[in-house]
């Protein structure tokens, strides 16, 4: 049997061929050599062409002179050119050239869509034909996504192999539920008339409904879209709903011009019920060695009145707007440049127009930044040149207090040090200027007075912080008006030897250079008063500081089999070098973040940036445990203190800024530090770091936390961080920090998932008390207006949060989240701004956000009222 099977396979295709070629042609000659068993190319897909072979396997072939038909029965499969057609059933008409083909029919197309159906009337190139029960999938990757889209249709027609047309058809990305194919996926889009055009990638709709799991929510007269294949395509994209008091009720209709295969243009005009139309437009171009983009946005308002009035917001003008850019571009495998760029009529558009961009950072400080760079890096080298502007978006930003900082040279080059001396020779220089026009003053405590305190509806808001007296005792420094420019370059060398016992001895020196060039400007607004709080140098200024040092460890290793490898390494440090001169004397801009930690305690130099340099005779000593099991679990623990030995304590003495106060370090003997850091497996890591008290070891800074994955145990992800910072009365903190960060997701099923996070404060009440201590004492001085009073927001405020729920899967996404972020205030004060988002994404159709505002704090965003 399984010989006559062969036969069949082989005289199938004979005749075939014959019936592939005119009444009383020839089979070609290389026919006669062609297995039964034949198939496709594996090569690229190509159109058929008339030319082309028709291949068939089946286990029975039956062929009917009279009818001239040629059927192929069982497992019928038939090839010609790209296309391949399975069915149980074939049938050839030679006369109308027609294929027929029934039961379980299977159409592979050239692009790999699959189109099954019951029944299935074909031309001989099956590029045309009629379809009952028709469906096609068509799967497509995309950016490493694998996306599939189906069709289905009780009848349809294909047209030369480039457009299908479904009657009473239904689209989704959604794959039919396997326990239950008669449900209705979750969404789909039905219609009367289906068209996909393969030639063009575009799907019409005509008299269409969108459902939600069968449930029709929307209809649609007539649409299009482009179908998954297409990855840039003129027309109109997914459009934005707009909700709130000061615009009123709007829509934004984005239209994107594909131009040209490396630019195209996106026009965005948004209608709003208050204010008008406001036009938005983005241009992109991408180059041989790059890309950038250049997008404005403008509105001349209609409803002005609806934000506060100047300096609290914009009510006072007619025309506002915006442009950003973004540029980044390879120059060669070494070098690359760009820039990023943001310009606004004022710093509430952006987020009145609900206007997002990447490069403005709204978590805590509303700002944002522009820069153009450019950077070159090496085996052994880097170098960066930078230039920066800082826009403040808060209403109690005042600009001229940011500084344009153009330009900043960063260079670090490490080469192999010569001869005998052998180790490591580094290279560091950087150059900054930056300018400003008006003196950052900062009141010693914080909540001290303000240049105004404009009144809107009988409320009073304190902006730009300044100091109550101008002392050394009672105000800050914390940047200097006028032109700050200083050049510095390090020269380094290290060297670690190791000794048969295991010791490892690093001596190491390096010789810093400084030079400023400090113009303070102490003219206008307060900057005359700067001289009441330090003497700034004026003009130019140097500084070098020489240092020598060795480092030492002696790391005991012992394996103890199941429990490990234990290490216990003693650590000590001693820096030789002079004192630090010109303390106080110059500004200081990029080095006032200073925390003393475990991180910071072998650092040469403790300072975070060159505008100050650690000198005198130091000695950092410590010690470290570790362990680590073949299961996976590590520990580590690490102690130490740092201890001037000899000369001037850097930061004994505070600078303008008073940087190095209230430390841990301004002490000969410093706080101590310590960490602790447990995971027992790569999914779980606990750690705690600390800083104690040299006197009495109490606990002036501390933090803990967890990072946690239990999948595939339990569907969950975690992280919690408690932080504690006694107060730094010295740096305007006159109480102590204290606070809990939580962030969480949970995956009930595969698809569905809840998610959480917390910002808690639990020294809130401290900053209300003290403003409430203050309001007290000036009414009793000044008895005007109401009596003030005291609201206690508890222990445990709850500064920020959001919660939220999902979906998603294969062709949907959708999410729900409600959230309370915190903005810092002049005062210390959290204000909240709560949202409500809704974003529904239906892949291959488009997606949509709805974003409502509620109860905006109105110093934050410069609008009249709640929204």
């Amino acid at each position: 049997m399984r010989k006559v099977a062969d036969i069949a396979k082989v005289l199938g295709l004979l005749t075939l061929l014959c019936a592939a070629a005119p009444i009383g042609g020839t089979v070609p000659a290389d026919a006669q050599g062609l297995p039964g068993a034949a198939k496709p190319s594996a090569g690229k897909p190509v159109a058929g062409k008339p030319g082309d072979k028709l291949l068939v396997e089946a286990d029975e072939l039956i062929y009917d002179n009279d009818k001239n038909t040629v059927t192929a029965r069982g497992n019928a499969e038939l090839h010609y050119g790209p296309r391949t057609l399975q069915a149980d059933r074939v049938r050839y008409d030679r006369a109308s050239s027609r294929v027929f083909a029934e039961g379980n029919v299977r159409l592979t197309d050239q692009d790999g869509a699959v189109v099954t159906g019951e029944k299935m009337e074909l031309t001989d190139d099956f590029k045309s034909g009629f379809i009952d029960s028709l469906r096609i999938q068509q799967t497509v990757v995309k950016k490493g996504e694998t996306i599939r889209t189906r069709f289905s249709s009780p009848r349809g027609e294909r047209l030369e192999g480039e457009q299908t047309s479904f009657d009473y058809g239904t689209y989704t990305a959604c794959e039919p539920c396997r326990d239950h194919p008669e449900k209705p996926p979750l969404w789909q889009v039905r219609a009367a008339k289906i068209i996909h055009n393969n030639e063009t990638h575009t799907i019409y709709f005509e008299d269409s409904t969108v459902e939600i799991a069968g449930i029709p929510v929307a209809y649609l007269p007539y649409f299009e879209s482009a179908d998954p294949t297409v990855k840039r395509k003129s027309g109109f994209l997914t459009p934005r709903f707009i909700n709130s008091t000061a615009l009123g009720t709007g829509l934004t209709v984005p239209y994107f011009f594909n131009l040209a295969p490396d630019y195209d243009l996106t026009l965005s005009p948004s209608f709003l019920s208050r204010q008008g139309v406001l036009g938005q437009g983005e241009f992109r171009q991408r180059l041989d060695n790059g890309s950038y983009n250049l997008r404005v946005s403008g509105i001349f308002q209609t409803t002005p009145s609806a934000f506060l009035p100047g300096p609290l917001g914009a009510g006072d003008r007619d025309f506002r707007g915006s442009i950003e850019s973004k540029g980044r571009f390879y120059i060669n495998e070494n070098w690359r440049t760009g820039w990023d760029l943001v310009g606004v009529t004022d710093k509430w558009f952006l987020d009145n127009y609900r206007i997002r961009n990447q490069s403005i950072t709204t978590d805590y400080f509303r700002e944002a930044v522009s820069t153009a760079y450019l950077i070159g890096q090496g085996d052994r080298s880097y170098f960066e040149m930078r230039g920066y502007y800082f826009k403040g978006l808060s209403s109690f930003d005042w600009q001229k207090e940011q500084p344009l900082v153009l330009p900043v040279i960063d260079y670090d080059k490490r080469i192999n040090g010569p001869g005998e001396l052998g180790g490591e020779v580094r290279f560091q220089a950087n150059i900054t200027s930056l300018t400003r026009e008006a003196t950052d003053f900062q009141g010693l405590p914080r909540t001290g007075t303000y240049l105004f305190s404009p009144s809107v509806n009988g409320i009073s808001y304190p902006l730009y912080e300044t100091c109550t007296t101008f002392n050394r005792n009672t105000c800050l420094v914390r940047g200097l008006a006028g032109t700050d420019t200083r050049a510095s370059a390090q020269l380094s060398w290290r060297r670690t030897f190791i000794d048969d016992l295991g010791q490892a001895i690093t001596p190491f020196a390096y010789l810093r250079t400084d030079a400023f060039f400090v113009n303070p400007s102490l003219s206008g607004y307060q900057n005359a008063l700067v001289p009441q709080i330090a003497s700034v140098d004026d003009g130019f200024t140097g500084r070098v500081m020489p240092a020598v040092g060795i480092d030492y460890r002696y790391p005991f290793v012992s394996d103890f089999g199941p429990l490990g490898v234990h290490t216990l390494e003693p650590i000590a440090q001693v820096i030789a070098r002079p004192s630090e001169n010109r303390i106080g004397h110059l500004p200081n801009e990029d080095a006032q973040s200073l925390v003393f930690d475990d991180t910071s305690l072998f650092q040469w130099d403790k300072f975070s940036g060159y505008d100050r340099v650690e000198g005198g005779v130091r000695t950092n000593l410590g010690a470290q445990y570790s362990v680590v099991t073949a299961s996976g679990w590590y520990a580590n623990a690490m102690f130490g203190e740092s201890i001037q030995i000899a000369g001037v304590n850097s930061f004994r003495r505070g600078d303008i800024a008073n940087v190095g106060l209230n430390s841990g370090l301004e002490t000969a003997a410093s706080d101590f530090v310590g960490r602790v850091q447990v995971s027992p497996n790569q999914n779980i890591s606990l750690i705690t770091r600390a800083r104690f008290d040299q006197a009495d070891f109490k606990v002036n800074r501390f933090e803990t936390g967890i990072t946690a994955r239990f999948a595939p145990f339990l569907p969950l992800s975690l992280s919690a961080f408690y932080s504690y910072y006694e107060a730094q009365p010295l740096l305007g903190f006159s109480h102590r920090r204290e606070g809990i960060t939580a962030t969480a997701t949970y995956n009930i099923t595969p698809n569905w998932f809840v998610t959480g996070s917390a910002l808690v404060d639990l020294t809130h009440y401290l900053d209300t008390r003290t403003l409430y201590s203050e309001a007290l004492t000036s009414y009793i001085a000044n008895p005007v207006g109401n009596l003030p009073t005291y609201q206690n927001p508890g222990r445990f405020y709850l500064s920020g949060m959001s919660v939220g729920a999902g979906y998603q899967d294969e062709c949907t996404t959708v999410s729900l989240n409600y959230i309370v972020s915190p903005i810092a205030t002049v005062t210390g004060v959290s204000e909240r701004n709560q949202t409500v988002l809704l974003r529904v994404e239906l892949k291959t159709l488009g997606e949509a956000d709805l974003r409502q505002n509620v109860g905006t704090a109105t110093t934050a965003d410069g609008i009249a009222s709640a929204h």
